[in-house]
């Protein structure tokens, strides 16, 4: 029962984590290019690096949270580990989604605009 709950485990949080990123590159990109002023080439860059870090955060979040709780024996304690273990996992995409966002609307135009002050300054 402990393998196969860990197996479900690791198998729903992180196909979640592949999703979630997906979905919020694709649809990412466009607020990105309205916060960078209109620079696409930034946008779909910032855009790359924070996947890469989406997974790195969320994946290691996954595997080091694996050894915490007690293991199951019994189906209802494999139902209410992997229950609770995604859903502890979910809350932290979404805390990780909402601070990324905050951090984007707040500096994305005064790093976009410093991007093409110094791009500037190298071609003149």
């Amino acid at each position: 029962m402990t393998e196969l709950s860990y197996f479900a485990y690791l198998f729903i949080a992180i196909a979640l984590t592949g999703w979630v990123a997906r979905t919020l590159s694709m649809n990412g990109e466009v607020f990105l290019v309205d916060c960078f002023g209109h620079d696409e080439v930034l946008a779909r860059s910032t855009n790359h690096l924070l996947v890469v870090g989406f997974y790195l955060v969320n994946i290691g979040f996954i595997l080091l949270t694996i050894s915490l709780g007690s293991e199951p024996t019994t189906l209802a304690e494999a139902i209410r580990f992997v229950a609770t273990k995604v859903g502890l996992a979910v809350l932290v995409l979404g805390c990780w989604h909402f601070f990324n966002m905050q951090m984007i609307a707040r500096y994305g135009r005064k790093v976009g605009r410093w991007v093409r002050e110094n791009h500037m300054e190298k071609i003149a």
